[in-house]
């Protein structure tokens, strides 16, 4: 293929120049109309960190239902009956402050037009089993949906198998229009957190406009937070710490791989700290992903790891004290713009944090497979005179 750089003009006929000239014009046109085309969805200011979800007018508390919130007893099959006692409008199921012990084989599955509202005092907290996934909240193939407020606390310290890894949270997939905000949520066998598709192939169906605001997902065994087939996903004013139990023990894993594309993410203003892993990794068939203002520190692994994703952004953003570089593009990453951030003294499995750096490597590295990556007005440890 021709990239513009590759054009050069020699000397021709007049003739044959002004041909030349003609059609380099006519495919600038070509390519212009289909940016004209194509700039207003790119542009549009897409992300809100309190989006509007219709939820219903009826609210049920789950204590009318059966729930005792004691810490002892089993409170799934009552809080899932105000969930279902919901009308076809939906509405909000409020859980008092209280211990709810869920059986978490049988998780609690939310409906369209529902918020789930918890106490900040309440915890939904996982009845300890031994399988290798489960999941506390649910959902799938739905819209309009909030999670809002309390803990959520998965069965880590006191799990009974040793397989698997795959005990969630919250498992949002196939869903659009979701909300998660002011929530804990810790101690999971797997992941803190699940953001994906339902079904495969062409009957895929991508979770869409998901905003995750002010959640902590701390200490779980696998990740903070995976984020499978999706797009127009929202992540802001979240912390993501102290990831680890199994690999690859990230605060956020973009992992879908081969089961579908994830595009048209905003990461923002969060924190990635102490991370046995990376503090956040992006894998292949990850597009279109904005990471501004985000803290990322004294992970073990890289701040931010690229692995042949595209079309990245990063920007204001400040990565020190990581065990490896703050930021790592490699294997076939293409077209980032890296521009505007501090990253300083990180590589500190290598080097003491407290002394000048001196090698760029330490604080940003650049795989040699890689291409189209800008890099300009960074920060980086000051050299040793």
């Amino acid at each position: 293929m021709m990239k513009l750089h590759d054009i050069q003009l020699s000397a021709k006929p007049a003739t044959a120049k002004r041909n030349f000239l003609a059609k380099s014009l006519m495919i600038a046109t070509a390519s212009l109309t289909l940016s004209a085309v194509a700039l207003p969805a790119a542009a549009a200011t897409w992300w809100d960190a309190t989006p509007h979800i219709a939820i219903g007018s009826r609210t049920i508390n789950v204590k009318n239902t059966g729930a005792k919130g004691n810490g002892s007893h089993d409170d799934t099959a009552a809080i899932q009956r105000a969930i279902n006692a919901l009308p076809r409008s939906g509405g909000t199921v409020y859980v008092p402050a209280g211990r709810y012990m869920i059986n978490a084989l049988k998780p609690l599955r939310l409906r369209s037009h529902t918020r789930l509202k918890l106490d900040p005092n309440a915890e939904l907290r996982v009845i300890p089993n031994g399988a290798s996934r489960y999941v506390v909240v649910k959902v799938f193939n739905v819209n309009n949906v909030a999670i809002v407020g309390g803990k959520i606390t998965g069965d880590r310290a006191r799990h009974k198998g040793s397989r698997g890894e795959w005990g969630y949270g919250i498992n949002i997939s196939g869903s659009d229009h979701v909300l998660v905000r002011n929530v804990r949520i810790s101690e999971f066998w797997g992941d803190g957190m699940w953001i994906g598709a339902t079904g495969k192939g062409r009957r895929l169906d991508r979770s869409n406009y998901v905003t995750v605001n002010n959640v902590t997902s701390s200490h779980n065994r696998r990740q903070g937070l995976s984020i499978g087939p999706s797009q127009h996903v929202y992540i802001v004013n979240s912390t993501f710490q102290n990831t680890r139990g199994t690999l690859p023990e990230a605060g956020i894993d973009f992992e879908p791989q081969d089961q579908g594309p994830v595009n048209t993410v905003r990461v923002e203003n969060n924190t990635f700290a102490n991370n046995r892993g990376n503090g956040v990794e992006v894998h292949t068939n990850v597009s279109g992903v904005t990471f501004t203002r985000n803290r990322f520190t004294s992970n073990r692994g890289f701040g931010l790891m690229s692995i042949s994703a595209h079309h990245l952004t990063l920007t204001g953003n400040h990565a020190t004290r990581n065990g490896l570089a703050g930021l790592r593009m490699s294997a076939r990453t293409h077209h980032a713009s890296i521009r505007g951030n501090t990253l300083q003294y990180n590589s500190t499995r290598y080097m003491s944090p407290a002394r000048a750096g001196g090698a760029t490597s330490r604080d940003i590295q650049i795989g040699n497979k890689t291409y189209a990556i800008s890099r300009s007005n960074n920060t980086l440890s000051p050299r040793r005179k």
